[in-house]
This record gives structure tokens, C-alpha cells and sequence, in this order.
């Protein structure tokens, strides 16, 4: 995996603030099967730019930067 460079972790933590709600666009994993629509609000980014998102009814995992997708709905307090 190649994580992205710091000025995109840094762009990606400031769009995506705890708290934001997002839609699933894409899922990458083949062990989760969280459909694509799901919404969720986002706990924290970490340092390699994956989005962590609490899933309604579908439990937390991050969306990876370059592999999965999301859209962001709200910012945090809207």
C-alpha cells in the first residue's frame, strides 16, 4: 500500500472534521459488504488519510484513501 503524501492527509482532515456525515460511494474490502449508500458520520482521519466512519447499522471502517469512496454530505454541525 502507498500511503498519500502529507499535503493530502492534511487537505482530507480538514474536509472530512469529526463529525461530518458522508454516503458510501465504494467499498474495497473483501471481507465487509457495507452496500454502496450506506451513510455514516465520520469519527476521526488518521494519519495515512483513512476516513474512520461510523456506519449507521453497519458498525465502523474507514474509507482508504485511493481505494474506496465516499461523498460528503453535511460538515459537522449542519
Amino acid at each position: 500500500m502507498i500511503f498519500p503524501k502529507q499535503e493530502i492527509v492534511d487537505k482530507i482532515k480538514v474536509q472530512y472534521p469529526p463529525g461530518t456525515r458522508v454516503r458510501l460511494v465504494r467499498l474495497e474490502d473483501p471481507y465487509r459488504n457495507i452496500p454502496a449508500g450506506t451513510e455514516g458520520t465520520v469519527s476521526v482521519v488518521d494519519d495515512t488519510g483513512t476516513i474512520h466512519v461510523d456506519w449507521d447499522g453497519e458498525g465502523r471502517l474507514g474509507i482508504v484513501y485511493g481505494e474506496d469512496a465516499c461523498e460528503k454530505l453535511s460538515p459537522e454541525g449542519e
